[in-house]
């Protein structure tokens, strides 16, 4: 690798070639404020806070969007450059609301911390707050575009990492604002509900629809048995929102949490998944073995994908599995099956789930499968946020809970479980279990290396004792429509797929980066959030769905067999064409 030879501040440091300024600062130590920069985005260079000096240039440059050359000196901060930046921070704070304490960003927003650490007390200009009405049409997310500070991450990931387009700037000059596509209501665009755009929004102009009241009231009102279950990314991020590092597994103090909190019943959504496995391991058994169905068959875990697929690629519904997601199975399990153990009708069930991701809330409600329980099978969906800011008002000292176990019978869970959360996780703990499925042996090792990383597209050919199968993995919506478009002009041309099995996340990094967790998910801590789950994933005692000797249990006192008539009524569910843009 080349590199180049620089000073930052007049010290001498070597950067590989390629690098901006801004990366080059950090890697010397030295901090340069960023509005609109984000790592997972090409530089937009639209606030101008990073500005910085070039010595022997007149011109100031953008770091975050300029390339150092070499032999040049950086210079990142002096009283000028202080005095710029400040300014462009009180320009921008005067079009903005002064409604901080009650803003879903209070204490978590960019914008704010910026004015703390510049020292603005007051604002010199002539206050041009727009104020634009709230679009708060989906089940999942809100957009105010009255904070928008047209940073411009939203629409870049909407389209860049998405590739969704639900997202865009309108106008010219002042009249320039954010708003979905086509004029249209967020719910009736493209939108997919990923809440990638409120994760990376700088401010509060989008963020998630905030439901912890509805918890609250469930507590409270003693006709109800509030049950919760927790999906598996969430204890390996939770923890950031009390000063805990990335990737700490936390697993038994949110199990204890919930408890404080006055909840009857504390379940993991990792149970599920071993469900999940063994209901879509066995439909892609029937499918490659057996011939039954179409190939390559497509995971169905991820809502903002289901919602994707409906809408863009509705030729590939017969491709993808039936199965429910782990959420939707354990809230059918936790109406009808643990309900019934407990002599508890399932209307007075309060079912809660909490998720990393904001489409979760769309997906309880998206069609008439998700009360395979009679009633609805989940109540109420809460992000990794919501979650952690309950827990802050409780008073609850999270860091030093002592750790708890989940209940019983529907909440023990194995490693293949944890998995779910990272992207290829899902894949490899279904190889995991169709490996024992077709071969009746146990795979030697576990551990379906091909399927790990952050690479877009991971391909592979998993060697079930002479059956190849041709896997792939993508993540992150802009990286699946390859995959989808090669398996489309395969099926066009009459010839093989060129996949047997394909893993879908709609989330760069899969769940571990979903739309709810904590602010401030970047590769760095996705990496630390990842490893975290392998982690827990290698300290388990078992490591492979069909090993739980809990779903052993459901199958022989409830669910009779993977696939059976029972199993297809609570745990599947199937698909609709939809139309990209509603109206």
């Amino acid at each position: 690798m080349s590199t180049v030879d620089i000073k930052i501040n007049g010290r001498p440091i070597s950067v590989p070639a390629g690098t901006s300024i801004l990366k080059a600062a950090k890697l010397a130590g030295s901090k340069i404020p960023t509005l609109c920069y984000h790592s997972d985005l090409e530089p937009w260079a639209a606030c101008g806070i990073c500005v910085v000096k070039i010595e022997g240039n007149p011109r100031m440059a953008r770091a975050c969007s300029t390339l150092v050359t070499e032999g040049q000196n950086y210079i990142t901060n002096d009283p000028e450059i202080h005095t710029i930046r400040k300014t462009v921070i009180e320009l921008t704070l005067a079009d903005h609301p002064q409604e901080c304490l009650t803003c879903a960003r209070n204490l978590s927003c960019e914008l704010q911390r910026l004015a703390s650490e510049y020292g603005i007390r007051e604002i010199p200009f002539d206050r041009n707050v727009k104020r634009l009405p709230k679009d708060e049409s989906t089940p999942s997310i809100v957009l105010d575009p009255s904070k928008c500070i047209q940073c411009g991450r939203c629409a870049q990931v909407c389209q860049q990492l998405q590739d969704v387009w639900a997202l865009e700037f309108i106008g010219r000059g002042e009249g320039t604002r954010l708003m979905p596509v086509s004029g249209l209501l967020l719910n009736d665009s493209p939108c997919i509900k990923c809440g990638q755009c409120s994760a990376h929004c700088p401010v509060g102009a989008i963020y998630e629809k905030d439901e912890t009241a509805q918890l609250m009231d469930a507590i409270m009102d003693k006709s109800k048995h509030v049950a919760v279950q927790m999906a598996p990314a969430v204890r390996v991020a939770i923890g950031e929102a009390f000063n805990m590092a990335p990737g700490e597994i936390v697993t038994g103090k949110i199990y204890a949490a919930l408890r404080r909190l006055g909840v009857d019943a504390v379940f993991d959504t990792n149970f599920s998944a071993d469900l999940t496995i063994m209901e879509e391991g066995s439909e892609f058994v029937e499918r490659v073995v057996n011939g039954k169905g179409a190939l390559p068959q497509l995971t169905s875990c991820c809502p903002a994908w289901t919602d994707y697929m409906e809408k863009y690629y509705p030729d590939m519904i017969p491709n993808f599995s039936t199965a429910k997601s782990p959420m939707m199975m354990q809230g059918a399990i936790t109406k009808t099956y643990y309900a019934e153990n407990k002599g508890i009708a399932p209307k007075d069930i309060y079912s809660v789930a909490i998720m990393p991701c904001t489409a979760k809330k769309f997906e309880r409600i998206r069609d008439e499968n998700m009360q395979s329980s009679g009633v609805d099978d989940v109540d109420l969906v809460l992000t990794t946020r919501e979650l952690a800011r309950l827990i802050k008002t409780a008073g609850v000292d999270f860091a030093n809970l002592e750790p708890e176990e989940c209940d019983s019978p529907i909440g023990a869970y194995t490693g293949a479980g944890t998995i779910f959360g990272v992207t290829g996780g899902v894949m490899e703990a279904a190889v995991r279990s169709a490996y024992y499925l077709i071969t009746k042996e146990e795979l030697a090792d576990v551990n379906i290396e091909a399927v790990r990383g952050m690479d877009g597209v991971k391909t592979g050919v998993v060697d079930i004792k002479g059956t190849k199968v041709k896997v792939a993995v993508a993540h992150g919506m802009a990286n699946v429509k390859a995959v989808l478009d090669e398996i489309r002009v395969a099926k066009e041309a009459g010839a093989e797929p060129p996949y047997h099995f394909v893993e879908v996340m709609a989330c760069r990094g899969g769940c571990i980066a979903g739309g709810g967790q904590p602010y401030g998910t970047e590769d760095e801590v996705r990496d630390q959030r990842i490893a975290g789950l392998y982690k827990d994933d290698e300290q388990s005692t078992i490591r492979c769905s069909h090993q739980n000797p809990d779903i052993t249990k459901i199958y022989a006192d409830y669910l009779e067999a993977p696939l059976s008539k029972k199993s297809h009524h609570l745990l599947h569910t199937h698909y609709t064409p939809r139309k990209v843009y509603q109206k």
